[in-house]
């Protein structure tokens, strides 16, 4: 493992005071609660967030159910006019916001610029809404003698996102644009953790001029969640976050008649099987279990070596591992950056010390890892076990960091009972140019995206986010035709004239 200095341009656009915007106007919150957003790099002050209150959420929320009978009769070609636009000022501020990314998150300058990209594809998708709201849609003509039966897709009010921190600028697109294009109006609540992302992104939001209170934006931490999970105006909800959080989310939203998709954790597993191209699985392994320094759902970070494949995919993923940089995330050679926070560390390390004690073998360790030139950053170099065992706490349980556990199984069967064996659902890869074994694979195992030669299975913004068993609670996903189902209802007409 090697370290690097930090090379990059001076922080050019990085906001050093996060405010509310409601109404079409940005506001100063006066809260006696908040926080600190801090450079896990470097532990540097970038801002200070105050918490809004339940009398700021109220403001915003009352001001976004003003907003919606407006928009709401909007024709959807005029709604998508401004998502165009959207998509153009995001565009232009790529670069700001993957800056700012990265000194609040932590994560490569690569991965940020990857992700807006996929944040900006929502966008793109939510502009064909006038279509995806077609579908879905008809009519039928004489459903009986002179009467005729349609179904009409309508918006329904206020909804919010709380959003999580492994994604800051991406996942809020996940729901704010199929929101607003499908008519109705929106407040967002991202993590209290990395809110700067989202003040760029709604420097976009202001440049665009949507329609007062269409758009808002609120900061805050578990108080300001409760304000708008019980707020009588909220229609629904969608949360991205751990399990616990999401089952609170699910239940609460669920007694107070709200509509709720509730994306939870993951452990979610790599199989790699004896017709794997291993020349293209390892990296591909690599980058998907220590990309994002191990901060996603999607990483795959138990690997399965299939019989006679284990040995040399051990190899290969131990000289690969050796060549990783940890770093700070703005030089462009850093591979693996720090983690969000020092508690999240020396908790994942507790979980290597944990697993080590189970019995697992300790092939890589990271633990001690220290940057020359970033003594204070949140970094833990990559970490590697082998010999786990699915009875361990290491392969159940949700690690959110830069470790992989590397075990064998003797043929398919056994792996995809691996891979089955969690509480979770999300994702898993297979790792084989057999399209047999790839079919038995997606048809056998539990999990709501599967990757076949690919590591990181997210989908694109035109199909549905997966999940499956504790990763998920609700019935319509991010993303795509769900989104659609999610944000608007159906209304039946059945009409009948008589001539006179």
């Amino acid at each position: 493992m090697t370290s690097k200095q930090e090379q990059s341009p001076d922080a050019t656009a990085v906001p050093d005071t996060v405010d509310s915007y409601v109404g079409g106007e940005w506001v100063s919150v006066d809260s006696d609660e908040g926080q600190p957003v801090v450079n896990p790099a470097t532990n540097e002050t970038l801002a200070d967030v105050p918490f809004a209150t339940a009398e700021d959420v109220d403001e915003a929320v009352q001001t976004a159910s003003e907003a919606f009978e407006e928009w709401s009769r909007t024709p959807p070609v005029e709604r998508v006019q401004y998502i165009f636009d959207l998509k153009q000022e995001l565009e232009a501020r790529q670069e700001d916001i993957a800056q700012a990314l990265t000194r609040e998150h932590g994560k490569t300058l690569n991965e940020a610029r990857g992700e807006i990209r996929r944040g900006i594809e929502n966008v793109e998708v939510a502009a064909g809404i006038p279509n995806m709201m077609r579908e879905g849609s008809g009519n039928v003509q004489d459903v009986a003698k002179g009467m005729d039966e349609h179904a009409i897709r309508q918006p329904l009010g206020v909804f919010t996102a709380v959003t999580p921190f492994n994604f800051p600028a991406m996942i809020p697109l996940w729901f704010l644009p199929y929101a607003v294009a499908t008519g109705n109006t929106f407040v967002l609540k991202p993590s209290e953790k990395v809110p700067l992302s989202s003040q760029l992104i709604f420097e976009a939001v202001d440049a665009v001029d949507f329609p007062d209170g269409v758009v808002n934006l609120v900061n805050g931490g578990v108080d300001t969640v409760t304000a708008l999970l019980e707020h009588d105006d909220i229609e629904g909800i969608s949360f991205v976050g751990s399990t616990p959080v999401a089952q609170h989310i699910y239940q609460t939203a669920a007694e107070h008649g709200k509509r709720v998709q509730a994306q939870g954790g993951a452990k979610n597993y790599a199989v790699v099987s004896e017709d794997a191209e291993l020349e293209e699985a390892v990296p591909n392994v690599i980058g998907s279990v220590y990309g994002n320094a191990g901060q996603r759902c999607l990483a795959n970070d138990v690997v399965v070596g299939v019989g006679d494949s284990y040995e040399p995919l051990r190899e290969e993923v131990l000289d690969a591992v050796d060549d990783l940089t940890v770093g700070n995330g703005l030089d462009e050679d850093t591979d693996v950056g720090p983690l969000i926070t020092g508690e999240s560390a020396e908790r994942v390390k507790g979980m290597i010390e944990d697993a080590i004690d189970e019995g697992a073998d300790l092939v890589v360790d990271g633990r001690d890892f220290e940057h020359p030139d970033y003594p204070d950053g949140n970094f833990l170099g990559p970490t590697l076990l082998e010999g786990v065992t699915t009875d361990m706490d290491i392969t159940q349980t949700e690690i959110f960091g830069p470790v992989m556990a590397l075990t064998k199984a003797d043929d398919i069967d056994e792996a995809i009972e691996m891979v089955n064996s969690t509480q979770y659902g999300n994702a898993s890869s297979l790792y084989t140019e057999n399209g047999a074994e790839a079919r038995k694979y997606r048809y056998e195992v539990d999990a709501g995206n599967i990757g076949i030669n690919v590591g990181v299975c997210a989908p694109m913004g035109f199909f549905h986010f997966g999940g499956r068993k504790d990763s998920f609670f609700g019935d319509l996903h991010a993303q795509g035709e769900d989104a659609i189902n999610f944000y608007t209802d159906k209304t039946i007409t059945i009409e009948r004239y008589y001539s006179h």
